[in-house]
């Protein structure tokens, strides 16, 4: 009896864990990479657009 309630307090503990702390941090990542790329790209462009401009 007491390994089952030993095994459900630990999956629910686990679960707590990846939609707690795991997701959010990973939504948070994928949030900046994407901040992070958009940046880049309009860096890019910019420098295409001025450098196209120049000649």
């Amino acid at each position: 009896m007491g390994r089952t309630v030993m095994a459900v307090l630990g999956g629910i503990l686990a679960l707590y864990v990846v939609f707690g702390l795991v997701l959010p941090a990973l939504f948070g990542l994928f949030k900046f990479l994407f901040v992070l790329a958009f940046v880049a790209f309009l860096v890019v462009a910019a420098v295409t657009v001025a450098a196209r401009l120049s000649r």
